[in-house]
């Protein structure tokens, strides 16, 4: 323990370096070399599909992640499935290989100029984009993120503070907001079975605009968790399962581990994702 004006801080209280130099300088060869060319995935979720951006030109060995693992043993079909951070659209391209029909959101303008192109290069019929962010309540708001890094874009306040405090150049943009409630109502969307939500720390605030439709439609719900430090991923997922579970939701796994998480082993779950079941 640290004396008074000596204090030591907790590791469980430092922020995460989300981006190492490794991976930057893997992003700034994609955008910088390859970005205009588009090309056949050669690996992964949607092999043999068309795209733009990124590395899937390249043949890989590595094993599957404990996602990927996940997501190839997922049956969706005759489904329809909303993806609530969908950035260039690897999973809305996957989504749509398997589902009936395919809704995914994305506001930043970048991110979803390049998914509606990639959308496109494989005539993908069966998705609609919406260019939103989703949240608790309708508003306009800044959405911020580094130049190299559009995926990681927020909304969350800490978030954002730490990529400004990171001598690292940030861009901003205004966005809409909406809630999936009012969204489905307004643009007359079909009623989702399933729900992927990754939006860099706004997962609950998407979760309490969407009360109505997981009361009326109990849809299966795939998380990412996310946080500034290990102590705020924490706090962040106890609250999501204290929402789920008063929402009705009674089997949420820790996919990386298989655990059935309550609001007694939350801390389990503050990495990786939770799929969620009103049914055990």
């Amino acid at each position: 323990m640290g004396t008074p004006g000596n204090a030591q801080t907790s590791p469980d209280d430092l922020p995460f370096r989300h981006y190492s130099a490794k991976h930057q300088v893997i992003v700034w060869i994609s955008q910088t070399l390859f970005d205009r060319f588009t090309y056949t995935v050669r690996h992964g979720l949607i092999q043999g599909m068309k795209r733009r951006g990124g590395l899937g030109w390249l043949p890989s060995s590595r094993p599957h992640s404990k996602e990927e693992v996940f997501w190839h043993g997922l049956d969706l079909s005759r489904q329809v499935v909303y993806d609530v951070g969908a950035f260039h659209g690897i999973l809305t391209m996957f989504f749509a290989r398997n589902a009936t029909q395919v809704i995914s959101y994305e506001p930043n303008s970048r991110n979803y100029d390049r998914l509606l192109e990639n959308i496109g290069l494989n005539r993908l019929s069966n998705v609609t984009v919406r260019k939103l962010g989703l949240g608790a309540a309708p508003e306009k708001a800044t959405l911020v993120y580094m130049p190299r890094m559009s995926g990681g874009g927020s909304l969350e306040e800490k978030t954002v503070q730490q990529m400004r405090d990171s001598k690292v150049a940030t861009l901003s943009e205004q966005i809409e907001i909406s809630t999936l409630d009012q969204d489905i109502a307004s643009a007359g969307l079909p009623p989702p079975d399933f729900i992927k939500i990754d939006v860099e720390g706004w997962e609950l605030e998407v979760l309490q605009g969407a009360r109505q439709t997981l009361a009326a439609h109990k849809p299966t719900l795939f998380l990412e968790m996310h946080g500034e430090t290990m102590n705020e991923k924490k706090r962040k997922v106890a609250a999501i399962v204290e929402f789920l579970t008063e929402a009705g939701y009674r089997n949420i796994q820790h996919v990386e581990s298989g655990t059935l998480i309550s609001p007694a082993n939350t801390q389990v779950a503050a990495e990786g994702h939770l799929y969620c079941r009103t049914a055990l």
